[in-house]
């Protein structure tokens, strides 16, 4: 990288420097740092530009670079040519005294560059420095800073100049009057005084060898003055201290005689500023100093000032260490190094001082006094070698001293003596046995902090501290050998000593192995001239029982063991060759395990074979008694460790069976029964140990001293004694009994097979089985120990299989009530596996048990572990999960037993069934050991299969059925050994199917793969996991096992735990998909199940899975699937309604599904008529079961909004076939059970949508609509109010017209098909089928839509077609829809007007009523066509319409009027005055009636009068009369009837008086009229009229034209146009016309 380069990545990162940001600061100085040590030239020269370019940067930016620059200039300064220093130099200089306050942090990093180039250059930078020192002005803080550190940092360079350093500083020190200036000045003055020292002291590498201390003598005299007498007087404590820091380094080069002079003010002066300063360490430091230098000039003012300095130091050397500042440690160093200083020159003051403060009590005196002392025992051991004893003899309190403080700083003490020898003078034993004592301290007991400067507080504990004291005396100090050995032995053995014993046998081991070195006669020990120290055979026993617990004490049982084959010379010389190659084993054993790991059984089997290997190359009776004795000896002082106890026990009962003299055997069995502690539990079982272990070599000894102690006196009076103390004496004896009882059942386990059988029932169990009855816990579990031990005993025996045991059944039961009487939730005893342990070695004896016995021993067995709490963490009760583990083994155990006696699918189901409940336990741990105890058994099972012939493994199904499902469970355990079952079980499939047992399937062994993905708590891949499963296993299912299996799962529907539920749903569809195909006979049974167990499931998963499980069945057995659902109950709950709905997910699938249901909904009649029972009473409609069934199953599956697609393909037919579904159930009621449901209901309103069956094919109807996509039809009937008038039989035929009308407007497209569909109902079997349509199709010709749609000439087919039906609804519907032209089409009526009018026509002449309402709807149809028809069709028919419609004028319904009179009206209105003499005598036969009708009640009626009448006036051709009908007749106006009535008649009587007689004639027929109003009105007209006499015949002039213009008038229209007595009658029908007006008959 060039110069350039360099300089600008320089510049680039000096820029950056101002950055905000600290971290960024940071790091711009460390890039700058990282160049300047690979340039540091050209880096040094940019920094110094930039500084001198930016002469305003701000002084925290300055102090960074020059920060930066001092770190390249500490590493890089050799590398600076001359020029670049001078520069740097410069720049520094500038920037430290650029502004006289003080700025340190600015001031301090030039400084620094100073110091760095001033390493190189120091010429160059002293140069400098003297040109900023003026005289006679005080100089610039940061240069003295400067000269200080670099009389420090180059001591040799800046000594030279310190002459006229001095000579420049000292005439201005009067000058500095601030503190901070004080405080420079003194830093300085200490700094060129160390400086100096350090220049003086190596002389040999100065650059000037001759300079002396008198050079600076007078120099710093003159500065100490300024010092001592007037600064060290300020208030100021910084700079006090700032003083007493200079005067140190000072006093050294203070003239001798000038020192001299001082120092009796001079200490006084120290020593007093302890009691004003907290922070005493500079103090302490410079008084060290000071005492070195008057100690150097041999001053003679110490002895004077000795009291003084003493209890000062010792104040300070007292303070505690724990406090918090670090400066107290520091300080008492300085102290300590004080003392020397004291010791060395005056020692017998020195100790006259500080041993006297040994005695004293107070903790902090005596700690502070005891460091002290081993202080100068370690510093000044050449004056304290001939004051040794003195300084012994003074410990004596302190030894006493239980605090553990104290007790730290004398095994200090004692560690310094004896590193000087103190301890091979008389009294060193007791210091020897006190750092014993102090290594068997119980480490709880060891004391709480901390020292400071420790992490870890038991490193300074007293035990610790002595522990390292021991072993250093041991194996580094040489003449502590021959003091410790063989002293050290004698600890070995007292239980005092204990704790102590690693710490003990790690310093003999190598005190051993240097008198080896040194030779056989000095290693070898001379019991005579050592009567303390232990024998042989004490030391064997005690290191071989405490190596039974190797890791207590530190990892006693290595040490131990090593301890005793080095002295195995002194133990027993034929054991050298043994024990130097089975020791080491040992050793290697515990260096693989650690005190967690160890098997301590086995660890205790391995030194039990160590004691017999050992005993039998002694071969020695006599030795070998000794040692027992030694064993039996050592027992009471194992009472408060029983592990090590029971060991003990354990040695004693191998030495026993080595010893060869019987009498010896007995005597100490004896013994040992006499003198065992029986309370303690440990010490029981120890000493059945030992018995059994005794029993190997000495059976019969062994029964027969057991034998003679229940006889003996000791053992009765024993039981007397304890009978004293009522509430002691049951629990006393039952505790030997117990003891008694173990004895015997190890001595079983133990002896020699081929002896046992013999002596199992007449010695063994016979002092055994007499103590059942007891309640004692203790004797219980030592009863079942013992049981379960000889049962053993008997099963391991070679003829076994020989023996008959004839007490097993009775064992067994006894077994299993101790089992049954153990508290079910919790595991407190191992009497249950002990028990069990027993069941599973008494089973395989024979002879075999029943098969009730065998159940009661497997239901109580698993109510017994089952049951319990889930087992404790290891961190809160290793032991108790330890028993629990060990007890479930035993359960193991014994159902693997069991089973065995049974190795059939029979034999294997009967224990799966007695799992079954707690496989599907509500709690997760009884699932958790059901699922592992299942697994374990079909492995076992599996092992076990022996296959002859090929037969079927008939309870497949239910097992996988029963495991699979627990793949899914909360407890990922319970999750692996739910796929182990299933692997198992696949296999014995195989295995029964004739496959080999080492033959691996590909599709099983996928199972294990699965297992890592169950361990996932995802439940996304958990399920995913299950659905492989389900996969598995459907592809290595048998067909025969299918349909069982999935029984079973459906059963895992209702399982308490959620997961479990949804696995079985994931696994269950999974098989539908796989295997469905073969299932349709099932279907029925499936959906049956399933149904039943969505009822009883609670988990909101399982009807999604359900309603997944069915489509899956639907989508290979629809058929099936529709009907066996059809067979559901009504109404139909929510959940069979959710399966319908999950029929509809799919379009294919919802298309047959809805094409079924709509076969079943047609298949059967709509209903079926019960005859009344009441004669004469209508028949009632009851609905038929399929169809309502259909119809409520349609409306679930249209509700789904994924079956859209599949309803607008069946659309037609689905409209079509509910709309008649609608039409044919109006009126239907339920069938009697269902109405009784109905009646029990939540709510009427809920049934009545759900039941009633005209509601339920509105809704769907509704439905069809709604997810169809015409939602504006739903809701343009529900605006309307059209599916209620739909459901009620009055309302029906208006909802069917209000529906095509919204049809016709938001539906028009989809009309074709719908017409098409609906073409065939007008043979419909059902009136109202046909009433429905025909209101469908009627109301569609009143839309245009019939016509866009090119409909028209098919829908007037298909009414023209009905027009004869025999229903009158039928036809009436005809005739409105015909009439809808008008309205729909009007430009097409013309068209088909011959047609239109011969069907109005023909309706006024259907059937016989006077009140038809064909002929009604005719009317009404007629009145909207006649404006539209051609005129000459109407024509032809005109006069037949006006005589037929004129009987209805007076009619007693309201409608018929009304239609008669507006058709009139507009009949006049078509004409318009052009009408033919025929129809205007018909005009002139109907003036009367609208008249007098104007007085109708019914306002329709006379709006309608007056309606017709204006339409008559201009066919009269009259205009007046025709003016005043317009004038008074118009809507809306009041009439006044009188007033009108006069200006008619007026009209009348002037333009055709010839009508009066006429008009009268009929006045006369209303005068009985049924209508109040018209009644009165009659006799107004006929006064109105003033009637004149005058000849009938000559006085009637012809009004009209003749009537021979209208050919075929008829008879009525003759007569009164001859005014001959039928006039009377005119314009009354013919009676079989119709009827006239009341009283009629009845005329004048």
């Amino acid at each position: 990288m060039t110069e350039s380069s360099i300089k600008k990545l320089a510049s680039t990162l000096l820029d950056a420097i101002t950055d905000k940001d600290p971290v960024v600061q940071e790091q711009v100085c460390s890039a700058l740092c990282s160049l300047g040590e690979v340039r540091p030239v050209e880096t040094l020269r940019t920094c110094e530009e930039y500084l001198r370019q930016h002469d305003k940067l701000a002084h925290p930016y300055r102090a960074a670079v020059l920060r930066a620059m001092e770190r390249v200039l500490s590493s890089r300064a050799s590398e600076l040519d001359k020029d670049t220093a001078s520069t740097i130099i410069l720049l520094a200089s500038s920037e430290m005294t650029k502004t006289k306050d003080l700025v340190w942090d600015w001031q301090q990093a030039a400084s620094g560059v100073l110091v760095a180039v001033g390493r190189q250059f120091i010429s160059k930078v002293m140069e400098e420095l003297l040109r900023k020192l003026h005289p006679g002005t005080l100089p610039h803080c940061a240069v003295l800073h400067t000269l200080a550190s670099l009389s420090v940092a180059n001591a040799f360079g800046v000594v030279p100049f310190l002459p006229s350093v001095l000579s420049s500083l000292l005439p201005v020190l009067g000058m500095a009057k601030q503190d901070t200036v004080r405080v420079a000045f003194c830093s300085a003055l200490q700094r060129f005084s160390e400086g100096a020292l350090e220049y003086l002291a190596n002389l040999d590498r100065a650059p000037d060898p001759t300079v002396r201390k008198d050079a600076f003598a007078t120099d710093i005299f003159s500065a100490y003055d300024v010092l001592f007498h007037q600064w060290l007087q300020s208030r100021e404590a910084k700079l006090r201290l700032a003083v007493v820091e200079a005067l140190g380094p000072m006093s050294h080069l203070l003239p001798s005689e000038r020192l001299e002079e001082q120092l009796p003010k001079l200490l006084p002066g120290i020593l007093a500023l302890y009691k004003k300063h907290s922070e005493t360490f500079y103090l302490s430091k410079s008084l060290g100093q000071i005492l070195e230098a008057a100690v150097s000039v041999g001053s003679r003012t110490l002895e004077t000032q000795l009291d003084a300095l003493l209890a000062a130091l010792h104040s300070q050397i007292c303070v505690p260490v724990e406090s918090s500042s670090p400066l107290v440690m520091s300080n008492q160093k300085e102290v300590l190094r004080c003392f020397t200083v004291l010791a060395c020159s005056l020692p017998d003051r020195l100790l006259a001082f500080l041993l006297p403060r040994l005695d004293t009590s107070n903790e902090r005196t005596r700690v502070g006094t005891l460091q002290v002392v081993r202080h100068v025992i370690n510093s000044a051991a050449a004056q304290m070698e001939d004051k040794k004893p003195f300084i012994l003899s003074s410990m004596r309190l302190p030894l006493l001293d239980t605090n553990s403080k104290v007790k730290r700083a004398v095994v200090q003490v004692i560690s310094a003596m004896a590193h000087h020898g103190y301890l091979e003078q008389p009294g060193g034993e007791v210091m020897i046995e006190y750092i014993v004592q102090q290594c068997a301290l119980p480490p709880e007991q060891e004391p709480e902090k901390p020292g400071p400067s420790s992490k870890d507080p038991k490193a300074d504990s007293v035990r610790a501290v002595s522990v390292r004291t021991l072993y250093l005396v041991s194996t580094t100090v040489d003449r502590m050998s021959h003091v410790l050995w063989p002293y050290l032995l004698q600890f070995l053995t007292p239980v005092r000593f204990t704790g102590a014993l690693t710490p003990l046998c790690r310093s003999l081991v190598h005190l051993a192995q240097k008198r080896q070195e040194a030779g056989a006669d000095a290693f070898l020990i001379q019991y005579d001239a050592h009567a303390s120290l232990p024998s042989p055979y004490a030391v064997t026993a005690r290191l071989l029982v405490v190596s039974s617990s190797p890791y207590l004490g530190d990892g006693r049982g290595v040490a131990a063991l090593r301890l005793l084959s080095v002295l195995h010379p002194n133990i027993h010389p034929l054991l050298g060759q043994h024990w130097e190659t089975t020791v080491p084993l040992l050793l290697g054993y515990l260096d693989e395990h650690t005190e967690e790991t160890l098997p301590q059984e086995e660890w205790e089997e391995k030194l039990l074979m160590f004691l017999r290997d050992t005993l039998a190359i002694v071969s020695d009776n006599a030795w070998i008694c000794q040692l027992s004795l030694e064993l039996c000896r050592q027992l009471p002082c194992y009472d408060e460790t029983p592990q090590e106890k029971n060991f003990l026990y354990k040695c004693i009962g191998t030495t026993l069976g080595a010893a060869s003299s019987k009498e010896v055997v007995r005597k100490h069995l004896q013994e040992l029964l006499e003198t065992a502690r029986y309370q303690e539990e440990a010490e029981r079982e120890g000493l059945a140990c030992c018995f059994g272990i005794c029993a190997i070599s000495h059976l019969e000894d062994t029964l027969a001293q057991l034998e003679d102690f229940v006889r003996s006196e000791v053992f009765r009076k024993s039981i007397g004694i304890l009978n004293i103390f009522k509430d002691r004496s049951e629990n006393e004896v039952e505790k030997v009994k117990s003891a008694l009882i173990l004895c015997y059942g190890h001595v079983a386990a133990r002896a020699p097979q081929e002896l046992v059988l013999a002596k199992v029932e007449s010695d063994i169990l016979r002092n055994i089985c007499q103590h059942f009855n007891t309640k004692d816990p203790a004797l219980k579990l030592c009863l079942v120990q013992s049981v379960c031990m000889v049962s053993r005993a008997i099963c391991s025996s070679t003829q076994a299989g020989s023996f008959h045991f004839t007490q097993k059944a009775e064992l067994v039961a006894q077994m299993m009530e101790f089992i049954r009487a153990e508290p079910p939730d919790s595991l407190r005893t191992p009497i249950r596996k002990k028990a069990m342990l027993t069941c599973t070695y008494l089973v395989s004896v024979e002879p075999a048990l029943d098969e009730q016995a065998r159940a009661d021993v497997i239901r109580g067995c698993l109510h017994s572990v089952m049951a319990l709490l889930p087992e404790p963490e290891e961190k809160d009760g290793g032991c108790q999960k330890s028993l629990y583990l060990e007890t479930l083994h035993a359960l193991e155990g014994l159902l693997t037993s069991l089973l065995q006696r049974n190795m059939t699918p029979q034999g294997l189901q009967i224990m799966i069934e007695h799992l079954s409940p707690w496989i599907k336990s509500p709690r997760g741990h009884e699932r958790a050991r059901a699922l592992g105890l299942s697994a374990l058994l079909l492995r076992h099972f599996l092992e076990q299969l022996r296959v002859s012939a090929l037969v079927p493994f008939h309870n497949l199904g239910l097992l996988v059925g029963l495991f699979s499902p627990r793949c899914a469970d909360l407890w990922p355990a319970t999750r692996q050994e739910a796929v182990d079952c299933v692997y198992s079980l696949l296999y014995l499939q195989l295995g029964y199917e004739g496959f080999s047992r080492d033959y691996r399937d590909d599709v099983a062994e996928r199972l294990l793969s699965l297992k890592d993905g169950l361990v996932h708590p995802d439940p996304t891949i958990l399920f995913h996991t299950c659905h492989s499963i389900g996969q598995i296993i459907a592809k290595r299912l048998p067909p025969d096992q299918l349909i069982s299996l999935l029984l079973t799962m459906f059963e895992a529907l209702g399982d308490p735990e959620k997961n479990c539920s949804r696995a079985a749903t994931v696994m269950i569809n999974c098989l539908l998909q796989e295997r469905g195909g073969v299932l349709q006979e099932k279907v029925p049974e499936i959906v049956s199940v399933l149904r039943s167990k969505l009822q009883e499931a609670q988990g909101e998963h399982v009807l999604p899975a359900a309603q997944h499980s069915m489509y899956l069945l639907a989508t290979q057995h629809c058929a099936a699937v529709v009907s066996s659902l059809l067979g559901s109950p009504l109404p139909l709950d929510s959940h069979t309604s959710m399966l319908w709905r999950a029929l509809a997910v799919e379009p294919r699938l919802a298309a047959q599904v809805l094409g079924l249901l709509l076969e079943k909904m047609s298949r059967d009649v709509p209903f079926k008529e019960s005859r009344a029972f009441l004669l004469g009473r209508t028949p009632d409609r009851v609905a038929t079961l399929l169809p309502l069934s259909a119809t409520c199953a349609l409306f679930e599956v249209l509700s789904t909004p994924a079956a859209g697609p599949a309803v607008l393909e069946l659309y037609p037919q689905l409209f079509v076939a509910l709309l008649l579904r609608v039409s044919c159930t109006v009126g239907v009621q339920l069938p009697r059970n269902l109405q009784a449901q109905e009646r029990r209901g939540a709510s009427p309103a809920l049934a009545a949508r759900n039941l009633e069956p005209c509601s339920s094919a509105v809704d769907t109807l509704r439905a069809v609509l709604l997810r169809s996509g015409s939602e504006d039809v739903a809701q343009r009937m529900d605006l309307e109010g059209g599916w209620e008038l739909l459901r009620t039989s009055a309302g029906h035929e208006e909802g069917a017209t209000r529906l095509a009308r919204a049809m016709a407007e938001h539906a028009g497209p989809r009309l074709p098909l719908v017409l098409k569909a609906l073409a065939c109902t007008h043979s419909s079997a059902y009136e109202n089928q046909r009433v429905t349509t025909t209101a469908f199709l009627a109301e569609l010709l009143n839309s245009n839509v019939a016509n866009d749609l090119m409909l028209l000439d098919s829908l007037l087919e298909s009414l023209v077609a009905r027009q004869k039906d025999t229903c009158t609804s039928v036809r009436r519907l005809v005739l409105r829809g015909l009439a809808n032209l008008a309205s729909g089409c009007p430009d097409k009526v013309r068209a088909h007007g011959p047609q239109l009018l011969t069907a109005m026509i023909g309706g006024l002449d259907d059937g016989d009523s006077p009140h038809s309402p064909v002929a009604l709807e005719a009317m009404l149809g007629l009145a909207r066509l006649v404006h539209l028809v051609e005129a000459w069709d109407l024509r032809s028919g005109l006069l037949h319409v006006a005589i037929r419609i004129r009987p209805f004028f007076d009619s007693e319904k309201m409608e018929f009027r009304t239609a008669s009179i507006r058709l009139f009206g507009h009949l006049n209105q078509v004409c318009h005055g052009d009408c033919e003499d025929v129809f205007l005598d018909q005009v002139v036969g109907g003036l009367a009636p609208l008249l007098l009708h104007l007085q109708d009640p019914q306002a329709a009626v006379a709006s309608a009068c007056r309606f017709a009448l204006r339409m008559c006036g201009p066919n009269l051709a009259c205009e007046d009369l025709s003016a005043a009908f317009q004038k008074h007749l118009q809507e809306g106006r009041a009439l006044h009837f009188g007033e009108f009535l006069n200006t008619t008649c007026k009209h009348l009587m002037h333009h055709f008086p010839d009508l009066l007689g006429r008009l009268l004639t009929t006045c006369l027929f209303y005068f009985k009229s049924s209508w109040e109003d018209v009644r009165a009105a009659a006799p107004l007209f006929t006064g109105e009229q003033h009637p004149l006499p005058r000849p009938q015949a000559a006085q009637q002039p012809c009004l009209m034209p003749p009537l021979h213009r209208v050919p075929g008038a008829a008879r009525g229209a003759q007569a009164a146009a001859a005014g001959g007595p039928g006039s009377a009658h005119f314009g009354a029908p013919d009676p079989a016309e119709g009827p006239g007006p009341r009283g009629a008959d009845q005329g004048c």
